[in-house]
């Protein structure tokens, strides 16, 4: 059985290339799950949570339930956090993105970096992380050489091994929730035996450390379908935080949700629309 999943972030309304998402997913699974990421709790709203359900209806979408909310697994995170750890593959960190931008920047700094390391050499200090904001960083060079280079089969079954380099030291517990995307995207999929990832090309990127945390925790490998992204015509990437039109807009416009996931899920788009790889 094929297990599938949508996992959208209560921070906006969803827009067209969500539905896309979406319906692909549902379309690929034997079952369809529903994930709510709303560990964001600064930016997440109820109204928001309200809004997936009410975009999943129009467009016809139904889901195996219980729908999954982030929010109320966070012992499962520090669980597997809590693992790494007694492994020796995290770390405290101070650094706030000020700081990690100025180190970025200085001269002898690796602009290209996601992170220096700062933090990397300090000694465990339980004093200073009682009193102190921090989160808790993969160490990535450790944990590829125990794990190995990771690698991920994409549907249809070609098989890829990311370099060493694309593995970064990523945070997977931050200052302000018990998880990062990286740690409760594994750990969820793995609760929910979600076995085919359906998202965005533009997540590609995050595959190789999700793949390396699968092997460090000892989770099951899924395969993964990284899609074509949904643009405007022009080549502009839809984002929630450019008011990209959302399904709302064009409910009220009058356009059919059933049709328009009938369309999608030939592939096809509105016009205006358009699909691109980057």
């Amino acid at each position: 059985m094929i297990v599938t999943r949508f996992a959208p972030s209560p921070t906006g309304r969803l827009h067209l290339g969500h539905a896309f998402s979406a319906v692909l997913g549902r379309d690929k699974g034997d079952r369809f799950l529903l994930r709510i990421e709303d560990l964001d709790q600064g930016r997440g709203r109820p109204e928001f949570v309200d809004g997936i359900f009410e975009d999943m209806a129009w467009l016809g979408l139904d889901w195996s339930e219980p729908v999954i909310f982030q929010s109320g697994r966070t012992e499962a995170y520090r669980t597997a956090l809590d693992h790494l750890r007694e492994l020796g593959l995290v770390y405290a960190c101070f650094c706030t993105r000020a700081d990690i931008a100025q180190s970025l920047t200085a001269p002898h700094g690796d602009a290209h970096a996601a992170y220096p390391g700062t933090c990397r050499s300090l000694p465990d200090d339980p004093d200073r992380r009682a009193t102190t904001p921090h989160s808790w960083r993969l160490r990535s060079a450790e944990a590829i050489r125990i794990g190995g280079p990771p690698s991920w089969r994409e549907d249809g079954g070609q098989r890829f091994t990311s370099a060493i380099a694309e593995v970064d030291d990523v945070i997977l517990a931050r200052k302000d929730a018990p998880a990062s995307y990286h740690l409760a995207c594994v750990v969820d999929d793995a609760a929910s035996g979600v076995s085919l990832v359906v998202r965005g090309a533009d997540l590609r990127s995050s595959t190789p450390v999700q793949r390396l945390l699968q092997t460090l925790l000892g989770l099951p490998e899924p395969t993964y379908l990284h899609h074509p992204l949904v643009t405007h015509q022009g080549g502009r990437r839809l984002a929630k935080r450019d008011q990209a039109p959302t399904l709302l807009a064009m409910r009220t416009s009058g356009m059919g949700g059933k049709e328009l996931a009938a369309l999608l899920a030939k592939g096809q788009l509105p016009l205006g629309f358009a699909f691109s790889e980057a």
